[in-house]
């Protein structure tokens, strides 16, 4: 619903390069995002004990009932190996 011929047509004045901010990397990092009207967080929470990324072989019979098991498996993996920890 925007009138692009009035937006192509406007021609910027000096005065109105005073009110633009200048677009630094701490200015990118502290904006606002927002979609319509709904504000969007960049990124997810920092986590007070982020996980680590780690490379592990398993075997293909074992990975496959894991991934069957559904969305959310590695979350599942992660607190089953906790829990043996615990115990041992």
């Amino acid at each position: 619903m925007s009138d692009l011929a009035k937006v192509d047509g406007h021609v910027l004045t000096p005065a109105d390069y005073d009110e633009i901010p200048e677009l630094t990397d701490e200015w990118f990092e502290t904006a606002d995002f927002k979609v319509g009207d709904r504000l969007v967080r960049r990124g997810r929470p920092k986590l007070e004990r982020p996980k680590t990324q780690v490379t592990l072989r398993l075997d293909a019979d074992l990975l496959d009932a894991l991934r069957a098991t559904g969305s959310g498996w590695q979350t599942r993996v992660n607190a089953a190996l906790r829990e043996w920890l615990e115990r041992h």
